[in-house]
């Protein structure tokens, strides 16, 4: 007899289809392409890498922020896209809201705990409570008006572990193939918060979240709605498809561009210490926390920075 006649199946296409494969140098840019580098007279400029993430010393943040400070702040987040503060000693949420406003005012995340002051919300880690944001994620991609930003201090930190990570989104679009840039310029994702907190949820309590928090849409490539440059804008909690292609088309993008931002080139690493604050332009880059610090304890607190339409 011979053997039964069979259909050959077609070996599945790798996700990644060597998307990340790259040696030898990147395009990283710290400036939108024009754009002139600023003189700081009221703060010190300490960069964590050449182009992406800064400390920032000679600033005594319990003091109140003057308009030349308040403008060399803005204009070094929007330069460097993440900008560090050490030994805050004293720093209160009247200090924290007061940091915040120098960019606009606080948007409170709907699923965050909250704490006494309107606009701050407390993120208590601990044996009882492990972190869950170790995922690379912008805040609030789910709001139609995504925040602009995130100011988060530091009260109880281990000593070791805890740390944070963001990423450069405009180096990742910069450093993306000249055809990927073309096919995505024009593409719209859908974004939407049930796939990532809807997972605590009831079907009662997401039918009620959902009335107030619909699915959105934002373009795949921003432009950033001050400095005007493009920037990657999918992540992987919230972006749950690309509009106008299959679903197995849509998938895989998706899966290619949120890999982006876990290249270290674009990456920055922060390490916390009480009384440390971070600030981030949340258009700009995504961020990680890093999970490896339980059954330790560590207590932040957080305000978000109300954002605009990125369409």
């Amino acid at each position: 007899m011979h053997p039964a006649a069979t259909t050959p199946v077609e070996n599945p296409r790798p996700v990644l289809d060597k998307p990340l494969m790259h040696y030898g140098s990147r395009v990283l840019e710290r400036l939108a392409p024009g754009a002139e580098p600023s003189e700081f007279r009221h703060v010190e400029i300490n960069p964590l890498t050449p182009h992406f993430g800064a400390v920032l010393g000679g600033v005594d943040l319990t003091r109140p922020i003057g308009d030349a400070l308040a403008e060399e702040l803005r204009q070094a987040l929007l330069e460097w896209k993440v900008i560090f503060f050490r030994n805050q000693t004293g720093f209160t949420a009247e200090h924290h809201l007061a940091l915040s406003g120098v960019w606009g005012p606080p948007e409170p995340n709907p699923f965050f705990p909250k704490t006494g002051t309107a606009g701050v919300s407390r993120l208590a880690k601990d044996a009882k409570a492990a972190g869950n944001k170790n995922i690379w994620h912008s805040d609030h991609s789910f709001m139609a008006n995504p925040a602009l930003g995130s100011v988060l201090r530091a009260l109880d930190v281990p000593a070791a572990g805890g740390d944070t990570m963001w990423a450069d989104m405009a180096a990742a679009y910069d450093n993306l193939p000249a055809g990927m840039k073309a096919r995505i310029g024009n593409l719209t994702a859908v974004h939407d918060w049930e796939p990532s907190w809807g997972a605590l949820m009831n079907d009662e309590q997401k039918a009620a979240f959902r009335t107030r928090w619909p699915q959105v849409e934002h373009p795949v490539a921003v432009r950033h709605p001050r400095s005007g440059r493009r920037t990657l804008y999918v992540n992987e909690p919230f972006t749950t498809r690309i509009k106008g292609l299959s679903a197995a088309d849509s998938r895989e993008l998706v899966d290619i561009l949120v890999l982006q931002a876990r290249i270290p080139e674009y990456q920055v690493r922060f390490h916390w210490e009480p009384d440390s604050i971070a600030v981030w332009d949340n258009i700009a880059t995504q961020h990680y926390a890093i999970n490896d610090y339980y059954p330790r304890r560590r207590v932040m607190e957080r305000i978000a920075i109300a954002g605009v339409p990125l369409s």
